[in-house]
């Protein structure tokens, strides 16, 4: 029977948890601390998938996988500035100082899971975006395929009016809420 457990982090454990990350963040400010960022995020996503960890701990931690998805989605083609804030809200994962050490059983990566869920109320309109734009990827190629059609051809353009739709939209989300 499963059981839920309810915790509220108030706006100073909030702050708390953005002061490390802000720690983090000079990382992600040269190539090789983003590389660094990226196998640490790789690193976690691995973890969940093999590892016997909690359902809710690993669910979260698979979350990441779609943010590293979207950055490597050559179709999506991720700006810069947008792939940075990726980066940048990933950077606690390379500090090595947890605030619980991962080889505690049970619970060594809960505090990676509610990182993973400060990131994605952080980036909540670009993955729901990039998500969005993969179920219109996934549909087109297999409506064209039914039809006989080549999902390949003239891809980039009908791929192109979606992706400039929805980063645009990100754009507007973001600047709203700046």
């Amino acid at each position: 029977m499963p059981l839920d457990i309810t915790f509220t982090l108030s706006d100073r454990d909030l702050e708390r948890f953005k002061a490390i990350v802000m720690k983090a963040r000079p990382t992600a400010s040269n190539p090789q601390g983003k590389a660094e960022i990226e196998k640490a995020a790789y690193k976690i996503v691995e973890v969940a998938m093999n590892t016997d960890l909690p359902d809710f701990i690993a669910e979260r931690l698979l979350q990441l996988k779609t943010l590293l998805e979207m950055m490597k989605d050559t179709e999506w083609d991720l700006s810069e500035v947008d792939r940075e804030r990726v980066i940048s809200a990933m950077a606690y994962f390379a500090d090595p100082i947890d605030l619980i050490p991962d080889h505690l059983p049970g619970i060594g990566f809960l505090d990676d899971a509610m990182f993973v869920e400060i990131i994605i109320r952080e980036l909540r309109s670009e993955i729901s975006a990039y998500g969005e734009f993969c179920r219109l990827r996934e549909a087109e190629d297999e409506r064209l395929v039914a039809e006989g059609k080549d999902p390949s051809e003239n891809r980039d353009q009908w791929l192109g009016v979606k992706r400039d739709e929805l980063h645009s939209k990100i754009a507007e989300t973001r600047s709203s809420v700046n």
